[in-house]
Parts: structure tokens; sequence; C-alpha cells
């Protein structure tokens, strides 16, 4: 599982833009990062998916939050039992 984890890090740091992502479990542990996002974040990345989720708990798909400042903009989203957030430039 672990290299799946890896190569699914290495293919999402790929895409043009990606600055990096994380990838945590439902409990908030991080299953790993790619880039300059702390893992430490892993909590609070699941805690917004999940808190997120509830705004239709009726809706079997989670929705995608996106965060964004002037220069860049993080993605959060569940699939499953793994949420990713990944963080990318905003270009001008």
């Amino acid at each position: 599982m672990e290299k799946s984890l890896n190569k699914c890090l290495e293919d999402i740091s790929q895409v043009a833009g990606v600055k990096s992502c994380l990838l945590t479990d439902e409990q908030g542990l991080s299953l790993g990062s790619k880039g300059r996002i702390a893992a430490q974040s892993s909590g609070i990345v699941t805690a917004l998916a999940q808190q997120a989720a509830h705004l239709e708990p009726d809706n079997p798909k989670r929705p995608v939050i996106i965060l964004e400042n002037d220069n860049r903009q993080c993605y959060i989203h569940g699939s499953g039992k793994i949420i990713a957030a990944v963080q990318k430039i905003v270009s001008s």
C-alpha cells in the first residue's frame, strides 16, 4: 500500500502548478506528503473535510473545499477512506 500511496503523491505533484500535496486517513493520520505542506496539518485537513460533509449529509459525494489567497489555492477532498489536500500556484 505504501508504494501505491507514494506513486499517487508523485503523480499529483507532477501536475502543472501543483506545489505540494498531502494524503491523510479519516482519523487525521498523515499517510504521506510531498512538497512544503506540513504533515502536522493532516488533522486539520481531515477535520475540514468532515465538517464540510455535514453541510449536505444526505449527499453521498463529499464536497471539494477550496481555500485560496492571492497566489495559491488549496483543494481538500475526501474519497473513500483517504482525504487529499493539494496546494496549487495561482497563475496571474
